[in-house]
């Protein structure tokens, strides 16, 4: 299937379908891009609450990412919600293979739901920051994201 194009989305797949995997895929196909996934968390949410999380062991999360980039023609990567140092890691190492090096990276640096629910564990903050935006071509946090990536207080567009 090398010949069609594609993107792959690493992230955490939302039941309640607003957020995540889902929605990738969803902006994906609403312009025309064939999409791939990588789930690195399975949550129970709806719009409102995140009821619960569990995250996926790093083995799979890593050959979901190999076999994507293996078997289709992958012209971006995205990722999402990553929990936790251990799979910023994983995510790094398996874009960091020579093949997969020049594949532009989008970091999405989810760490609170819309619902206020954190979603990314305190010291892995850091190691997205030192590690995956190394990385990554472009990088599109929320304010809240952005207070927290920048440490200053964003109250308009100017800031």
């Amino acid at each position: 299937m090398k010949e069609q194009c594609a993107a792959l989305t690493i992230a955490g797949s939302d039941s309640g379908g607003g957020a995540g995997i889902q929605a990738d895929l969803k902006t994906f196909s609403a312009y025309g891009v064939f999409g791939t996934t990588a789930i690195t968390a399975i949550t129970a949410q709806t719009l409102a609450s995140v009821y619960q999380f569990e995250t996926l062991s790093l083995p799979i999360i890593s050959k979901q990412i190999t076999s994507a980039l293996a078997e289709f023609h992958v012209r971006a990567v995205k990722t999402g919600m990553l929990v936790s140092s251990e799979i910023i890691e994983t995510v790094f190492n398996a874009l960091n293979l020579p093949e997969n090096k020049n594949i532009p990276l989008v970091v999405d640096p989810v760490f609170i739901a819309t619902s206020g629910s954190r979603l990314i564990d305190e010291a892995a903050v850091e190691t997205l920051i030192g590690v995956l935006f190394k990385r990554a071509l472009v990088i599109t946090p929320n304010i809240p994201e952005a207070q927290a990536i920048s440490g200053q207080n964003i109250e308009n567009v100017k800031d």
